[in-house]
């Protein structure tokens, strides 16, 4: 049994072929696929992928650092709405990064620490993208840190002692390509 922890298959890129790529994952043993949401453009196609395979793909709703903006706070009340509309199985994507641009670095702390806010309320995993930003992230889910806030740090690149203190505060870390 395979549990792919995150997988954005509702993008454009996979119109084409996604029952395909579907298909290939059940042969090799995945019966759980979790669809981090990026951002309110991406969220209605991932809830038909998850409504199309509902045993397999499973939704989590939350705004994608790299999608913090001015006007973020109008992304987060729709997350809001949605955690009210139907289940959900996780908070994020979320989290800080500064790779590319740190213009909304205070807006992007601002929604993570909100979007932390809503998986403690909510009894839900969080899901944290970090980029350039690992120690201030950290900080953040261990400053939240109440004995019930868990998830995992997507696509870990850090150090040893940045791994230590990750498993400390009681967080799992995805190992992909980049590590």
């Amino acid at each position: 049994m395979y549990v792919d922890t995150h997988a954005h298959l509702y993008l454009e890129q996979f119109n084409e072929d996604i029952d395909e790529v579907i298909l290939r994952a059940q042969n090799i043993g995945v019966t759980h696929i979790m669809l981090p949401d990026i951002d309110s453009s991406t969220t209605q196609s991932m809830l038909d992928l998850s409504d199309r395979y509902p045993e397999l793909c499973y939704p989590m709703i939350g705004l994608h650092p790299c999608s913090v903006k001015a006007e973020y706070r109008g992304e987060l009340d729709l997350i809001v709405t949605q955690l009210e509309k139907r289940q959900y199985y996780g908070i994020g994507e979320t989290g800080i990064d500064l790779y590319w641009d740190k213009t909304y670095q205070e807006e992007q702390i601002s929604s993570f620490e909100f979007q932390i806010g809503l998986a403690l309320e909510h009894d839900l995993p969080i899901i944290i993208h970090s980029r350039d930003a690992l120690d201030t992230t950290i900080r953040l889910i261990t400053k939240h840190q109440n004995g019930s806030l868990r998830g995992i740090f997507h696509c870990f690149n850090g150090t040893i002692d940045q791994c230590k203190q990750i498993e400390d505060v009681g967080f799992k870390m995805g190992l992909g390509g980049v590590i």
